[in-house]
Formats: C-alpha cells, sequence, structure tokens
C-alpha cells in the first residue's frame, strides 16, 4: 500500500479527502434530523421567500427545512476545515493568510446547497419519496457540490 501511496499521492489525498468528508458528512446529517425534527419545529408551518432561497412548507420544508440545511452545512463545514486541514492536507501555512478563502468557498458553495434543496427535493418527492427522504437526498447533492467546489479550493489555494 505504502509503495501505491507513493506513486499516486494526489489520488491518495483525493480518497482520504472524500473519506475524511464523512466525517463532516456524518456531522451534516445529525445535525439536519436534530435541527429538522426537534430544534425548528416550531417553524414547519411557514414558508420561507427570500431572494434566491424558496421553501414552501408543504414540500421543501419551510423555514424549518432553510434553517436546518443551513445550520447542518455551518457546523458540517467547521468540522471538515479542521479535519481536512489537519488529516488530509498536514497543512503549516499561517491560517489567517488563507482563512478568507476558506470562508469565501465555504460561501459560495453554501448558497448553492442552499439555493438547491427545494428543487433537488420537489424532484425527490416527485420520484414517490416522503418529504424526510427527499431532504436526505437533497443533502446528498448538496454534498457532492461541496466536494466539486471544496476540493480544487482547499488543494491549491487554501492548504498551500
Amino acid at each position: 500500500m505504502k509503495e501505491w501511496i507513493a506513486k499516486h499521492p494526489d489520488l491518495w489525498e483525493f480518497i482520504k479527502f472524500n473519506v475524511l468528508s464523512n466525517i463532516a458528512t456524518i456531522t451534516n446529517f445529525a445535525v439536519l434530523w436534530l435541527s429538522t425534527n426537534f430544534l425548528f419545529t416550531a417553524f414547519s408551518g411557514q414558508d420561507f421567500h427570500w431572494l434566491i432561497f424558496h421553501y414552501t412548507a408543504a414540500d421543501h420544508g419551510g423555514l424549518n427545512g432553510f434553517l436546518s440545511f443551513l445550520l447542518a452545512y455551518v457546523v458540517a463545514q467547521i468540522v471538515n476545515y479542521i479535519v481536512q486541514r489537519k488529516l488530509v492536507f498536514g497543512a503549516e501555512n499561517d491560517i489567517s493568510k488563507t482563512l478568507h478563502w476558506y470562508i469565501l468557498t465555504v460561501v459560495v458553495a453554501g448558497i448553492l446547497s442552499i439555493v438547491l434543496p427545494p428543487y433537488s427535493t420537489q424532484l425527490f418527492t416527485s420520484w414517490g419519496l416522503s418529504l424526510g427522504w427527499a431532504q436526505t437526498a437533497a443533502n446528498w447533492v448538496n454534498i457532492l457540490v461541496q466536494v466539486a467546489v471544496n476540493y480544487p479550493m482547499m488543494k491549491f489555494v487554501i492548504m498551500k
């Protein structure tokens, strides 16, 4: 295995990135489920529309869904930064010089991850999934988007 890793360091790094991202993924799902089912239940019946965000209560979880996706994303990104910095990239650069890039990356990926759920949730419910399972599937879509945005930024800009 050591020989393979030595021959393919970039591929090994990408594998580690994805495997260790599961720590953030587990955090994301735990926070999403706790938020949706306990923390923000008082907002379940309220539609939420603001700028590009459209969460209807019946189809997308309303304000409960919006707040739950947002909180899950923020907490997962904090966990992800710590895990990736230490265990994947072994970065020792000055955090103050690249943290703004991470925040910008998280904001861009976050906007995408908050805008997409109502649309992907609606798609998944149209395929016959219950709202809860549709939100879970929408969260998987978000995770894929986050990997596509976060990995190149971390590898080439933030952790250098």
